[in-house]
C-alpha cells in the first residue's frame, strides 16, 4: 500500500477556521436548543410534525455554512462520478469506507440539500459531544452501542441491546423519508489496524454486516437498492485538522447503486444462520470490488505524478 503524502496547509487559516466553525456552530445552536427542548414537552406524534422539521432546517443551515467554506475558503476540488438525481421523498441506503472525519463532509457535499437528510450509525459515546451531540440525538441518528466479548461473558443479558437500539432508530426512519448512512468497517482506517485484523484488502478492514442487515429488515423494502460509495483522497488521507487549515483539497467519489436482494428485508439476520452468510457474502462481494476500485484509482495518481516528474 502506498504512504499516504504529508499534508501541509496552514495553521493561521486552522485557528481562524476553528473560530468559524464555533461561531457557527454556538450561533445555531440557541435555535436548535430551543426547539430540542419543544420536541421533549409536545407529545411524540405533535413534535414529529412540527418541532423535527425545524431542527432537521436548523441542521441543515449549519451545515451548509460548513459546506461553503470548504468549497470557497479551501476550495476543494471534487471528482464525483455515478450520482443519479435524488429524491427528497425517497429512501436511501448508504455506504462508503471509512478513513477520516473529512469522510462525512465528503458524503455531505454528495447528499446535502439534493435529498432527505443523511443521517450516520454513531458510536453511543459521540452523543455526550456538546451541542453536536444533542442535534445527532434530536435528529434520530442511529446510536451504537458496542459491548466487547469480555463484557458480555460478564453481563449476559446486554447481548442483543446495540441490536434492539439500532432496530428501534431505523423504525423512525419508516415515516419520514431518510438517508441511511453505514460505515461497515465501524472505525477509521489505519494501517496499525488493518495489520492488526490482518485484513484480506489492500485500502479497508474488515465490513460489518450488521448495521447494514438490520437497516435493510426495519424498512423493509423502502430502500430501492444500496448507494456504495467509495471515497479516496489523491493527496493523502487527510485528518480534521488537516482540512481546518486548508490542507484538504481534492477527493474522488465513485457512487454505484446495487441492487437489494428482495430476501434481505425478510427473516431474522440474528438467528438465521442461512441469512447472515447470505447477506455477508454479498457485503464480501461489495468490499472486494472496492478494494479493487481504490487500487486503480491510487494506480492512476501514481501514473500521473510519475507522468509529472
Amino acid at each position: 500500500m502506498t504512504k499516504p503524502t504529508e499534508l501541509k496547509g496552514s495553521q493561521f487559516l486552522g485557528v481562524i477556521s476553528s473560530l468559524a466553525l464555533l461561531l457557527n456552530t454556538l450561533f445555531w445552536g440557541v435555535f436548535l436548543y430551543t426547539f430540542i427542548i419543544l420536541r421533549m414537552i409536545l407529545p411524540a406524534r405533535i413534535a414529529e410534525k412540527t418541532a423535527n422539521p425545524v431542527i432537521t432546517a436548523i441542521a441543515t443551515v449549519w451545515l451548509k455554512g460548513i459546506m461553503w467554506w470548504i468549497n470557497n475558503i479551501y476550495r476543494v476540488k471534487w471528482d464525483i462520478q455515478g450520482l443519479d438525481r435524488l429524491n427528497r421523498h425517497d429512501w436511501y441506503l448508504i455506504s462508503a469506507n471509512h478513513q477520516s472525519w473529512v469522510d462525512i463532509f465528503a458524503l455531505y457535499q454528495l447528499y446535502l440539500g439534493k435529498g432527505p437528510f443523511l443521517k450516520f450509525f454513531i458510536k453511543k459515546e459521540l452523543a455526550y459531544v456538546p451541542i453536536v451531540g444533542q442535534a445527532w440525538w434530536a435528529l434520530d441518528f442511529p446510536f451504537m452501542r458496542r459491548y466487547s466479548k469480555e463484557f458480555l461473558a460478564k453481563h449476559p443479558e446486554k447481548a442483543g441491546d446495540d441490536i434492539k437500539e439500532t432496530q428501534k432508530a431505523c423504525e423512525k426512519f419508516s415515516r419520514v423519508p431518510t438517508a441511511v448512512m453505514n460505515f461497515l468497517e465501524g472505525t477509521r482506517f489505519t494501517q496499525q489496524k488493518h495489520d492488526q485484523q490482518q485484513s484480506p484488502y489492500t485500502y479497508l478492514l474488515k465490513p460489518k454486516a450488521g448495521g447494514l442487515a438490520f437497516a435493510i429488515q426495519a424498512l423493509g423494502d423502502k430502500f430501492s437498492a444500496l448507494t456504495n460509495v467509495t471515497i479516496y483522497y489523491p493527496d493523502g488521507i487527510p485528518t480534521f485538522w488537516d482540512m481546518m487549515c486548508g490542507a484538504f483539497r481534492r477527493c474522488v467519489m465513485r457512487v454505484q447503486e446495487q441492487p437489494i436482494p428482495a430476501e434481505f428485508s425478510q427473516g431474522d439476520y440474528q438467528n438465521d444462520p442461512q441469512l447472515k452468510k447470505e447477506i455477508q457474502a454479498w457485503v464480501t462481494r461489495m468490499w472486494e470490488e472496492k478494494d479493487k476500485q481504490l487500487a486503480q484509482l491510487n494506480a492512476g495518481e501514481t501514473g500521473a505524478s510519475q507522468a509529472t516528474d
